[in-house]
């Protein structure tokens, strides 16, 4: 009630003062202000509609209260304009999206609605405004992202229905290729089985004959002959080899492939399938690689003559030396150096293996013959290897591998037959 009084009397202070400064222009500018004392206790209100007296203070209040009237005018102009601007949007978001033009999202308030609410917060004051103003934003902003995900997905799924369209359609040719050429295939098919087959009965009739001949021969006198270039014909050593910090590796080899004699024998073990290989591929000269690392080997060997070589190689200093028929012809250093050769591994003889016993590759396969494969684990001297090429007395057979016909698997028509390397060379 105080303050209901209190507003009362700044009114009328208002009006008195508003009509005392029009009555002084009527009257030509000639007015007279009184100054009057006031009790401490007495409202200054009351005192000024005693006695009719507005002060400066009243002058600087009204211009501060039509300075804040002007304000908010221009703010709730300005608060309308938005709303407006917003109803807008709204209205082509609607259209758009498939909506009714008369909902603000779906299932809930119509844009009459929304709009004459916002007004009404307008008029209830700024803060109010602004939330209200605030919630529409983000109901908009969803409504945006929803209808940016509706176009993306509508996008994505032409996309992906052309891509199914453009792979059924190469299905179908593939299908289509391979119906027309399947009676070539049948027939590759059938004759590469028809070739195995008779391999394989060549091979048992072999081995029939060689057991009337096995009683009367060593069980090391015999050599290995692959007579084509496939990737099914090889003979797998039945143990693997130990952990070695250093090696010999000799061999007699007859071939005259071209170009390149292929792989005498490989070497892998899990994680790595070229822990030990000899080959001689394409165009290359021969190599040996131990743990994937290369050296390049002298050799010359195709010339349809049996030839005796032999590989040395120490872990110190990765050190090596390679002997053909008994003539030391190169050495060198840094071959996988301080790198043992790992145990628990696969040794192929006649195939390149890619994978632990597997992914032989037919332009890589030994073509020729094979005889007196050994291995030792320390590194011979040149003496024991001329003795060894010469076939002497003394020469030693392999302590870590030893050319034996039952340390031997044979597979896909590699054939067996007796051979003395002796006799050979003379």
């Amino acid at each position: 009630m105080r303050d209901t009084k209190r507003r009362t009397c700044w009114r009328l202070v208002l009006f008195s003062y508003i009509f005392l400064e029009s009555s002084s222009h009527d009257l030509g500018g000639q007015t007279q202000f009184i100054c009057t004392s006031v009790p401490k206790d007495m409202d200054i209100c009351a005192a000024t509609l005693q006695n009719r007296v507005p002060g400066e203070n009243l002058k600087t209040t009204v211009m501060q209260l039509r300075e804040t009237v002007l304000q908010q005018k221009e703010t709730i102009m300005n608060q309308k304009e938005t709303i407006r601007e917003l109803t807008s949007k709204l209205a082509r978001c609607e259209s758009q999206s498939g909506i009714e033009p008369g909902d603000a999202r779906p299932g809930g308030r119509r844009k009459d609605a929304g709009t004459k609410n916002t007004m009404g917060d307008v008029s209830r004051g700024p803060a109010d405004t602004l939330s209200q103003l605030s919630q529409t934003l983000q109901s908009l902003k969803q409504r945006l992202e929803n209808l940016e995900l509706s176009i993306i997905t509508n996008s994505l799924k032409n996309l992906l229905q052309s891509k199914i369209d453009d792979l059924e359609k190469q299905v179908l040719s593939r299908v289509n290729s391979i119906d027309e050429g399947k009676p070539g295939l049948r027939n590759e098919t059938e004759q590469r089985g028809r070739v195995e087959s008779t391999l394989t009965s060549l091979h048992h009739r072999i081995t029939d004959l060689e057991k009337g001949q096995r009683e009367n021969r060593p069980l090391d006198k015999f050599q290995l002959t692959f007579p084509l270039r496939t990737n099914y014909m090889y003979a797998k050593v039945k143990k693997s080899l130990p952990e070695m910090y250093a090696l010999t590796v000799c061999m007699w080899l007859k071939s005259n492939a071209s170009p390149g004699v292929g792989t005498p024998f490989s070497y892998a073990v899990p994680g790595q399938a070229n822990e030990l290989v000899l080959i001689e591929w394409g165009n290359n000269p021969m190599e040996i690689l131990i743990n994937d690392k290369v050296a390049k080997l002298p050799f010359l060997i195709n010339d349809g003559k049996w030839h005796h070589i032999c590989v040395t190689w120490t872990t110190r200093d990765g050190v090596w030396e390679a002997y053909q028929d008994s003539v030391k012809r190169g050495t060198g250093e840094n071959l996988a150096p301080y790198h043992p050769i790992k145990p628990q591994g696969l040794l192929i003889l006649g195939q390149e293996q890619d994978t632990l016993g597997g992914g032989f590759d037919a332009t890589q396969a030994f073509v020729g013959d094979l005889a007196n494969f050994h291995i030792w684990d320390r590194k011979l001297s040149e003496g024991e290897i001329y003795n060894l090429a010469t076939c002497s007395s003394k020469a030693q057979v392999g302590n870590v591998f030893a050319w034996m016909e039952t340390s031997l698997d044979i597979y896909g028509g590699a054939s067996k037959w007796t051979f003395e390397a002796c006799r050979q060379m003379n």
